[in-house]
């Protein structure tokens, strides 16, 4: 079985895949459906799997709703994103314990974490993993706890065939297609009276899952039933960012007093920047106990929105995600929009710089 080999895997199928994956150890992680929302959790079965079931996106506005058809993956993306599996939003860095008069030093535990296996991953966050791989994993620094958890990680892609209102991957060129960087990707196909999977090889790993699961190979016929959903979810796509020199856009409307009106209507509940899957940021905390018989250190998610992040004597040191990795953090999954109390917009945001522009050289 070679990478590149494009199979099919009946619905009735699906549950030799997790099991396959469970037996080689991994945590199988995937969608389902808790809490009115989807959300990316631990499964075992595809009974867990949302089946027959969408969400509805706007600005500050999420809901699910039931449909007629049997796609388990007849959503856009989770209420939440995939880091906060390999970047927990909480890591004990130390804990420091009080005998006879002096400090012990324990460090963050040294069990291995989990083996995850990330089923149902989109394309766009298939981007937002490898941005926080140029993050956490470079040639300066790898972090220890982030890079334990990456080297072990099966990726299994869901390719998108739907998009939402605050999709925007098309214009990141992260979406909706997947065309590397994962091990198995799927694309759903349901039918009247058919209901399967099209699956493309990607490394040697997703081939020796495959060879315990039942399978054919893809014919012309559905490669291009494939291929439609996917052009299906492009055609769909209602909000557009132009990238071209953002950079420079942003630079020179600094001061710009729209900078204000949107701040104006800023809760700075951070929603965006915790729901977004490349956000990075986070603060270090030391704490004791009552007694003063224990201190740990604990590093905790924090927002770069908030005043005081990365401020030293003199201002911030924050820099723009261009400047540190050479491309935009943004992956166009539209959930900063969606969580956004108030609905800001970064699309219309963006819009309205490059209609200032316009409006200063006509």
């Amino acid at each position: 079985m070679e990478i590149g080999s494009r199979l099919i895997v009946e619905w009735k199928n699906l549950q030799k895949l997790f099991d396959a994956i469970i037996d080689q150890k991994y945590t199988l992680v995937g969608p389902s459906l808790k809490n009115e929302a989807i959300v990316y959790d631990t499964i075992h079965s595809v009974d867990e799997l949302p089946q027959g079931i969408t969400d509805e996106h706007a600005g500050g506005h999420y809901r699910i709703k039931k449909t007629s058809s049997p796609e388990a993956f007849g959503y856009t993306v989770s209420a939440q994103s995939w880091k906060r599996f390999l970047f927990p939003p909480d890591v004990r860095l130390w804990k420091a314990t009080r005998k006879n008069g002096k400090f012990e030093i324990e460090p963050e535990s040294q069990a291995p974490p989990p083996r995850y296996a990330f089923f149902g991953v989109r394309p766009c966050e298939l981007q937002a993993i490898h941005i926080q791989d140029k993050v956490f994993i470079n040639k300066f620094y790898a972090d220890p706890n982030y890079s334990l958890r990456r080297d072990q990680l099966l990726i299994i892609v869901m390719q998108c065939t739907q998009a939402g209102s605050n999709c925007f991957c098309t214009s990141m060129d992260t979406g909706p297609k997947a065309r590397q960087g994962f091990d198995l990707a799927m694309t759903e196909i349901a039918d009247t009276d058919r209901h399967y999977f099209v699956a493309t090889i990607g490394t040697d790993r997703g081939a020796a899952l495959m060879h315990s699961v039942p399978h054919t190979q893809a014919t012309e016929k559905e490669l291009q039933q494939a291929t439609l959903r996917e052009n299906r979810a492009t055609a769909m796509m209602t909000k557009t960012l132009d990238t071209a020199h953002i950079q420079e856009l942003l630079d020179r409307h600094f001061e710009s007093p729209r900078w204000d009106e949107t701040a104006s209507r800023c809760l700075s509940c951070a929603n965006c920047t915790l729901v977004c899957p490349t956000c990075f940021c986070s603060d270090v905390e030391d704490v004791t106990d009552l007694t003063g018989t224990t201190a740990e250190r604990r590093r905790r998610w924090d927002s770069c929105f908030t005043a005081s992040h990365s401020h030293l004597h003199g201002g911030s040191v924050h820099a723009s995600g261009i400047d540190q990795f050479g491309e935009s953090g943004c992956v166009g999954c539209g959930r900063c929009m969606t969580w956004c109390p108030v609905g800001i917009d970064l699309t219309e945001e963006v819009r309205a710089f490059r209609e200032r522009d316009v409006t200063k050289t006509s």
